[in-house]
């Protein structure tokens, strides 16, 4: 709608009003699709004298939390920066601002908003957004609703994967070394072997574990064979696959937790155990308690004998006893008196002290273990700590643009070698991300890493805002026009800023296919 259509159907004697649309959608609604909260926008925004001028878009994502919501992420900071060009903003309904397990997290949000001047109105509620008393209550027990309803869903769901793996069926995860994850049908019929990053893309379709290659097989069976019968650790065991080079499921090289992870996995005796860990509402992953754990014997056909897999286990429980905080530290601090210096190399070389994954489990980073027994990290282990977690960011985004794609009934494959995104079989993707350095004039700057060769139809480039905990957007945008382009601003003209997005749904519209009409 033009602005002259606005003016004419506002009403009369009323100033035209800049407002923004937010929209969000997960999974669960139809009635929630982005077209149906556009057009409830558009209608309320007509009788309003709204001139819609702005949106911020989170398609797929989840209300839980801020994280991974880009759309709000950037309107927040358009709102607190001063650059929003708007002075309200319409959302169809609470749900859509979010469905925040602490309803307090979504009156902060909305509370920034109006500080910046801005204030937020939802156009399907039975309520003004007004600040009176009765739209607070109303608006309270909304929020209480729109978290409850989370918090349903979530154990319908958990429920539900319950009953699925009761029958044997796998509910994501990788495979493990040495096993596969067949695709079969709704009567169990096999489609084939899924490989990394591929998944199903009908509803009825289930997913089962299978022996892998034969001579993965074998390795796994040596594994056991060597560590019950010579007893040696696992760090040893490791640097013994990685001499014949032989490399883990992932295509990386052995390490003693990789190695622990394999010789604690019932996959090999056939068994399925389900729940060990949770992530519930997309909270912190916390580790459940055995008795909490779901176990479905003889789900696959045994790797290893289940009397050498328990003799296994009781050796572990004689090496890995549980180690209190205290325990760890003390071991990190001999082994930094010992070397006089700790990184993550030091620490899985020394049999006697915890791996290092652990510390990262136990205290949320090797820093924070650093702090405790008063060791100064160098700065460069400080960078390549954040840049562990940047990859970790990226692989999840390009897990998220996966399943999108395939949710729209096309086919996309990652290949980890490479990092390439094959989308359709016809559109090659880069994907690197950039952590955001901020000039002595307060001025953010990125660094593209666009130089690969031979270069992709399409290279994306996931932009970190400032602090590299959140990201800001996505340059998406042909190889050719961003290779040699190495220094990026937050305006780099016109032409590349068009490909510039709040998310990365452009490349999921590319993989749509168009239905073309028969020729008559």
């Amino acid at each position: 709608m033009d602005e002259f259509t606005a003016a004419r159907n506002a009403p009369a004697g009323r100033r035209k009003v800049r407002a923004a649309q937010y929209l969000r959608m997960s999974t669960e609604y139809q009635a929630y699709s982005i077209e149906n909260q556009r057009d409830a926008i558009r209608d309320y925004a007509n009788i309003m004298g709204y001139d819609i001028v702005a949106t911020y878009e989170d398609a797929g994502r989840s209300g839980l939390n801020l994280g991974g919501r880009p759309g709000l992420q950037q309107l927040l900071a358009d709102v607190e920066s001063g650059s929003a060009d708007f002075e309200t903003v319409v959302v169809y309904d609470v749900s859509r601002w979010g469905r925040f397990q602490n309803i307090d997290e979504s009156a902060a949000y909305e509370y920034r908003c109006q500080m910046a001047g801005v204030r937020i109105e939802f156009c399907a509620e039975q309520f003004a957004n007004d600040g009176s008393i009765g739209s607070d209550v109303l608006k309270a027990i909304k929020r209480s609703m729109a978290a409850e309803h989370s918090r349903m869903l979530s154990q319908k769901v958990f429920v539900g994967q319950a009953r699925l793996i009761r029958m044997g069926f796998r509910q994501g995860g990788k495979a493990g070394f040495g096993l596969r994850r067949l695709l079969v049908d709704q009567h169990g019929r096999p489609k084939g072997i899924l490989a990394s990053y591929e998944y199903k893309n009908l509803q009825t379709d289930r997913i089962v574990l299978v022996h892998g290659p034969p001579e993965e097989v074998a390795t796994v069976r040596w594994i056991f064979k060597h560590f019950v019968r010579t007893q040696k650790s696992q760090l040893e065991i490791a640097r013994t696959l990685n001499k014949r080079g032989v490399l883990t499921d992932l295509g990386r090289p052995w390490t003693r937790e990789a190695v622990h992870s394999l010789l604690t996995n019932e996959n090999y005796i056939g068994n399925s155990v389900w729940n060990r860990g949770s992530t519930k509402l997309k909270s912190h992953r916390f580790y459940n308690p055995p008795e909490q754990w779901l176990r479905v014997e003889n789900v696959l056909e045994p790797i290893v004998d289940h009397k050498l897999f328990r003799r296994a286990q009781a050796l572990l429980k004689i090496i890995h006893r549980r180690m209190s905080d205290q325990e760890m530290l003390d071991a990190l601090k001999a082994l930094l008196a010992r070397r006089g210096a700790l990184s993550t190399f030091i620490i899985e070389d020394a049999p006697d002290c915890p791996p290092a994954q652990r510390y990262w489990w136990r205290f949320g980073s090797l820093l924070k273990a650093y702090e405790l027994i008063g060791y100064q990290a160098p700065n460069n282990f400080r960078y390549f700590s954040v840049n562990r977690q940047l990859d970790t960011v990226r692989l999840q985004v390009i897990e998220n643009l996966l399943a999108a794609v395939e949710k729209r009934g096309a086919v996309a494959t990652h290949d980890v070698d490479t990092g390439i995104v094959r989308i359709n079989e016809e559109i090659t993707v880069a994907i690197a991300i950039a952590r955001c350095r901020v000039s002595h004039f307060g001025y953010p700057r990125w660094f593209s890493k666009a130089g690969q060769q031979p270069l992709p139809d399409i290279f994306v480039l996931i932009r970190m805002s400032p602090g590299d905990l959140t990201i800001r957007d996505y340059l998406i945008a042909p190889a050719r026009e961003i290779a040699g382009k190495v220094d990026l601003h937050a305006h780099n003209g016109a032409r590349l800023d068009s490909y510039v997005f709040p998310t990365f749904m452009p490349l999921v519209a590319l993989a749509e296919r168009a239905a073309i009409a028969s020729a008559t």
